[in-house]
């Protein structure tokens, strides 16, 4: 049976209960006629009679059986469909996929011809519900119970199932594929909701697509097994696909290959990323690019290939992935084996030649460039500034213009020496090159060559900071030696005049008239001696006593101090790191280096401002990514000092470690305070760096190197505390006279003297000598019976160490005590490695030369 609609004819549901009354409907419109007709039989019997009436009541029995038939057959409707009901079912009925609507109790409402002609059914009673249909199929039952599952939940669902025959009887053999869908919806007439589920064939579509998943892996294995490489890769590098073809040729297992994993600069060898970066294209287009490089295999081996590179970059600028195709050069038959082995090596040379290279036309534009010259100057040249042949003194300051232009000149005139330029990147002022101009000789016939000149260009950034460097070494170890110099002379000068004082102080009672002058010359002559040992400090040569130092404990002892020292509008913080490894340092001297950076940070914040100490671990793997040169990789503590004042200017930056180099005004430095620091951090083994911007603040970074004690080391520093407490309460009550036969050698006069008396007025003897030589005169005259001799160690003819090493010959236990400037380690090292003696550091007090040589004495 058919139904037409709109001229189109369609089939018309097995099943359609959804709209027609149903027998309840129609037997109660029937009692109400039978109920009219007999009120109306009863009102009108008495008045017309029995026969008018009874004509009466057959009329309507007639009318009231007519429409009843009617309304069976559908002829007459009690609620007449819609337009929109009509075209709703002629599309349902229409449909390809088969439809079934049921109540909650499973009784179909429902069923389009498709659904029949899917399942089977010729008649009403064949219908089945889906789920009654295959939810004892095995193959499909998962799906179907869940999709009733979730229909009584109230759910809508899909899914797919596959079934090893078709579900209507009779279907020609085969698997078939079927997709169903199932929802609930409220039917007018209805009090529950009904459900709906819709089924199609998708055998013909999973065909389609196993068809294409066939083509595709025949595409692919054409390509995996292709005569090229090819790869892609997204715009960070990352390898995304590669075929099996270049995956042989590197040596990469395909089976474990992870798309992302490998990127481009691990495989391609040299400066070849270069090439591969300076292909770029428009926002919104692809650029292709024809490249000669070298790959590098996973075994470490070097490939040369040839990319068919392609580009991309969205509208939007941003760069998009890259396919590439690659050809093996070391295959191909179209030339020589000869011709492309000499192309091959020469690809090679050119691109992997640490020195960048360049051809230039007589108007000084670049016409071809290797790999290298694209990574050296990757900011302005890439693909389109070489076919835009931009000039080459585009990568050249503006300043040297000039001479490249006068070398560009000499070279076109093929004069073949010509002087290297010495420049710097105009973007970067800090990265030096080096350009070479040399002329193309032209051997094509007398014709006028492309090219002009080669440029070659070698970075020098490396080299001109190490000559810096070397230069602030010479001049800070020649300023060096000078200050130690002065210093010296300085010391002996000093000391005269402490030793002078001291002698006078003696003769003197605090009451007398000239005490206190006598006070002031001794305090200023120590305070002059401070300066000394500033100089001593920057030079190196001042005497160190080292020892193991934890600076969480030193930096704790040195807070309060700190605190006074900044004021009460700059903020103090100390920030300690965890778990610092020790470190061996003189601890007054570190506590002074910490104190004159103080003082500096503060008088860079008149305003206030914030002052950080800070203390960590730096590690060797650490230490190796920072930036400052002379930093020896290895293991640190570091101590740093930041500042949020005025900073300091470039300039000065360089010279803030020079002695006697200050900004502060006349009177408030001496420009001593920083040179000290810089000295006692390099005596002890460590570095010292200082990084600022100008409005922004200061921080310096000191690296003293990790020490790591020693047993004998950790029992001393046991046993240090009772042992110094030991030591100051012996000198406290100590008798500093003696009877003992002490040689004095000291070429300075007035130090001499003094303390000739000095000894003397303890009760020594003392002889004298003014240098090395006279002192093995005096001691040869004495026959050897010398208890003692103090020596100074710079003199003429012969100095202090010799001496010594003279003396131990006729006498190898003589005690001996070294008088310097200069720190003990400046000469000892000259000693032979048994030789035992005192140190006594000028300048020095009466009390102080007394001490040394009591303490000798005793010595065992």
């Amino acid at each position: 049976m058919a139904k037409q609609t709109g001229g189109e004819i369609h089939a018309a549901p097995i099943i359609d209960q959804s709209s027609r009354p149903g027998a309840i409907t129609r037997l109660l419109i029937f009692v109400v006629i039978l109920t009219c007709s007999a009120v109306a039989f009863a009102v009108f019997r008495e008045r017309l009679g029995d026969p008018f009436l009874l004509g009466i009541l057959g009329m309507l029995a007639m009318i009231g059986v007519g429409f009843l038939f009617a309304t069976a057959i559908g002829f007459v409707q009690v609620a007449p469909r819609s337009a929109g009901s009509e075209l709703s079912r002629s599309f349902v009925d229409s449909m390809e996929e088969g439809l079934v609507v049921a109540d909650t109790k499973g009784r179909i409402l429902y069923a389009n011809h498709a659904y029949a002609r899917m399942t089977g059914a010729t008649s009403v009673a064949d219908v089945k519900t889906v789920d009654n249909l295959l939810s004892d199929n095995p193959e499909a039952a998962p799906t179907i119970d869940r999709l009733a599952a979730g229909l009584r939940d109230g759910r809508p669902g899909d899914g797919e199932f596959r079934l090893s025959h078709s579900i209507r009887p009779g279907a020609e053999l085969g698997a078939r594929w079927y997709r169903t869908w199932a929802r609930i919806f409220k039917l007018p007439g209805h009090r529950q909701p009904v459900s709906a589920w819709q089924i199609a064939d998708i055998s013909r579509e999973r065909a389609e697509q196993e068809r294409f998943f066939l083509d595709l892996q025949k595409a692919i294995d054409h390509l995996d097994h292709a005569p090229a490489g090819f790869f892609a890769a997204d715009p960070d590098g990352r390898v995304t696909y590669i075929n099996a073809t270049l995956a042989e040729w590197l040596g990469i297992e395909l089976a474990n290959f992870v798309p992302g994993a490998v990127r481009l600069p691990q495989i391609v060898a040299g400066d070849g990323m270069a090439l591969i970066n300076a292909v770029k294209a428009d926002p919104g287009t692809a650029r292709n690019a024809v490249i000669d490089l070298d790959l590098s295999t996973m075994d470490g081996q070097v490939l040369p290939v040839r990319f068919m590179h392609r580009a991309t970059t969205s509208r939007d600028g941003t760069s998009g992935p890259t396919r590439t195709i690659v050809l093996n050069r070391r295959h191909g038959e179209d030339a020589s084996a000869d011709l492309r082995a000499s192309e091959v090596r020469f690809t090679r040379f050119f691109n992997s030649t640490p020195m960048a290279i360049a051809s230039v036309d007589r108007e000084g534009r670049i016409l071809r460039t290797n790999a290298p010259f694209l990574s050296l100057f990757s900011r302005v040249v890439d693909s389109d500034a070489l076919e835009r042949h931009i000039k080459l003194d585009a990568v050249i300051h503006e300043r040297d213009r000039d001479a490249f232009a006068l070398a560009l000149d000499r070279a076109k005139q093929r004069q073949a020496e010509i002087s290297p330029i010495d420049t710097v990147l105009p973007d970067d002022a800090e990265r030096h090159v080096r350009f070479y101009v040399n002329p193309v000789v032209d051997h094509a016939g007398g014709e006028e060559a492309e090219e002009a000149a080669i440029v070659y260009a070698v970075e020098t950034t490396e080299q001109k900071a190490l000559e810096a460097q070397m230069a602030q070494s010479q001049k800070m170890q020649a300023v060096g030696q000078l200050a130690g110099g002065i210093a010296h002379d300085f010391n002996n000068v000093l000391t005269a005049i402490i030793m002078a004082s001291d002698l006078l102080l003696t003769n003197h009672r605090p009451s007398d008239p000239s005490f206190p002058d006598i006070m002031n010359i001794k305090q200023n002559a120590n305070r002059a001696a401070s300066l000394v040992r500033q100089l001593l400090a920057f030079s190196r040569r001042q005497t160190l006593r080292p020892e193991i130092l934890n600076l969480t404990d030193v930096l704790a002892d040195l807070r309060m101090l700190l605190a006074r020292l900044v004021g009460n509008e700059i903020t103090l913080a100390v920030e300690h790191g965890r778990d610092l490894w020790p470190v061996k340092a003189d601890i007054g001297q570190f506590e002074q280096v910490i104190v004159n950076l103080t003082v500096n940070a503060r008088d860079a914040m008149p305003d206030g401002g914030a002052l950080t100490v800070r203390t960590k671990n730096l590690s060797a793997e650490e230490a190796a990514k920072l930036s400052y040169r002379e930093l020896v990789h290895a293991d640190y503590v570091t101590v740093e000092v930041e500042d949020s004042g005025t900073g300091i200017e470039p300039e000065t930056l360089k010279k803030i470690f020079e002695p006697f180099f200050t900004t502060k005004e006349v009177g408030k430095g001496t420009g001593l305070g920083l040179s000290m620091v810089y000295g006692i951090v390099k005596q002890t083994g460590g570095f010292i760096f200082c990084d600022s911007e100008v409005g922004k603040g200061t921080i310096f970074r000191i690296f003293l190197p990790r020490h790591v004690p020693t047993e004998a080391e950790k029992a001393a520093e046991a046993n240090g505390a009772a042992e110094e407490q030991t030591r100051r309460a012996k000198e406290e009550s100590r008798d500093l006279s003696g009877s003992a036969r002490v040689l004095l050698v000291e070429d300075e006069d007035a130090v001499r003297m003094g303390s000739v008396r000095a000894l003397s007025s303890r009760g020594y003897e003392v002889h004298e000598a003014s240098s090395g030589a006279e002192a093995l005169e005096v001691f040869n005259a004495l026959d050897g019976k010398v208890d003692i001799v103090v020596s100074d160690v710079v003199m003429p003819e012969m100095d202090g160490p010799t001496l010594l090493v003279e003396l131990r010959k006729v006498q190898p236990d003589i005690k001996f005590i070294f008088v310097s400037g200069y720190a003990e380690d400046a000469f000892a090292k000259n000693l032979p490695e048994e030789a035992q003696f005192g140190f006594l550091p000028k300048p020095f007090s009466l009390k102080q030369l007394a001490t040394v040589v009591k303490e000798m004495l005793e010595a065992d």
